[in-house]
């Protein structure tokens, strides 16, 4: 029965992308299981703060993906969707500062702690509805989604392309960083949303909880991965690479080609949305900061350095690069930025298919002498 199923179809010819799946599944099963039930001083057992951290790296991983639906197929290189990730993470942040109630430093049980220190009287009226977790949702893929609708439209209609639009998308989302940033806004000025208690009902500290999210975000990775992996295959996914390819061409033949774009562009920020939504309750801060543009270029880093294009190659460059983040901070802390900046260079320069590219590569080559030891023995024979 499984052979004949949609989810079979879409992986039979995705060799990596069924060892990424079976890889996310393992790992939702496996580090629950060695956090919850293998005793902490066990050699086996996971802390809950890397618990978190993973779930963060999947977050990213989220993010990249989306990226890499546009840029990788649809050749749209967006610098903007940091300003995707967070809204969608201010939407969740909302909800979660509404659920503290009375239990912040104030006491107000209807304004948040920002809002009393700057003496605001009531609660903002884009603020109502927030105390509604299934609201809370829709905002999170509804506000990225009209966002991108609006610019997409405009954008796309205008047939902005190339470089100009990367540098719209940058400069929308720096003046969203800047807009944020302000006290009068409504969302925390500077310092964000942030001192988070529940979530649903439950502690957002405890471990339970953060387990829990991190399946939350493993699932909806897989997911993600497999509805984009369905786009690209069929035929409105061939469409998108034949304007990648060429945009007039595919205008040409009678394709409305700023539909499809603004399509997939809208997909990608809902994609991106969520992702900020899921990380805002596993790292208890969103601030103006993700906003800021340099955000944007790493996910681009990222995807690239991952693999453009293959959807399982940009959740690789996610990982890896935040891992190696992780890692430079604590190992190397005055010379990190250096490090990493090596990385990124490293990638561009030497690896221009990525790092799923170069491994496909190596194994091309091996097939290539393999194939060329066998016929010099057989022409021997």
């Amino acid at each position: 029965m499984f052979k004949h199923s949609v989810l079979f179809q879409l992986i039979q010819n995705d060799k990596a992308g069924r060892w990424l799946l079976a890889l996310l599944v393992v790992m939702g099963v496996v580090v629950p299981f060695c956090n919850m039930v293998i005793p902490e001083g066990s050699f086996l057992h996971i802390p809950t703060y890397v618990v978190t951290l993973l779930g963060k790296y999947l977050c990213f991983a989220l993010l990249a993906l989306a990226l890499d639906l546009v840029w990788g197929y649809c050749g749209i290189l967006s610098l903007g969707h940091g300003a995707f990730f967070a809204l969608g993470g201010y939407a969740m942040g909302m909800y979660l500062m509404r659920q503290i109630g009375d239990r912040g430093m104030y006491g107000n049980p209807d304004l948040p702690d920002f809002m009393v220190f700057l003496n605001w009287d009531s609660l903002p009226w884009y603020w109502l509805g927030f105390d509604n977790f299934g609201f809370a949702m829709l905002m999170v893929m509804l506000v990225p989604g009209l966002l991108a609708f609006l610019f997409g439209w405009l954008a796309f209609r205008s047939r902005v392309t190339g470089v100009y639009l990367s540098i719209i998308t940058q400069a929308l989302t720096y003046a969203l960083m800047q807009a944020f940033f302000l006290n009068d806004f409504g969302f925390g000025g500077n310092n964000g949303l942030t001192d988070f208690k529940d979530i649903l009902g439950f502690d957002i500290q405890a471990d339970g909880t953060r387990v829990s999210l991190f399946i939350a975000t493993v699932l909806v990775l897989i997911g993600a991965y497999v509805l984009c992996r369905f786009i690209t295959v069929s035929k409105f996914g061939r469409v998108l690479v034949a304007i990648r390819d060429s945009e007039s061409r595919a205008r040409f033949l009678g394709y409305r080609v700023e539909h499809y774009k603004l399509l997939v562009w809208v997909l990608s920020a809902v994609l991106a949305g969520i992702a900020g939504a899921l990380f805002v309750p596993q790292v208890g801060i969103i601030n103006p900061g993700q906003l800021h543009p340099i955000n944007s270029i790493e996910i681009v880093i990222w995807v690239a350095l991952g693999g453009r294009g293959t959807l399982y190659g940009a959740i690789v460059g996610a990982v890896v690069v935040n891992y190696a983040k992780t890692y430079f901070t604590g190992a190397f802390p005055e010379i990190w930025l250096f490090l990493l900046g090596g990385l990124f260079v490293l990638s561009t320069t030497v690896l221009p298919k990525g790092l799923v590219g170069l491994v496909a590569d190596i194994k091309q080559r091996r097939l290539e002498k393999r194939m060329t030891g066998t016929g010099t023995e057989e022409a021997k024979a």
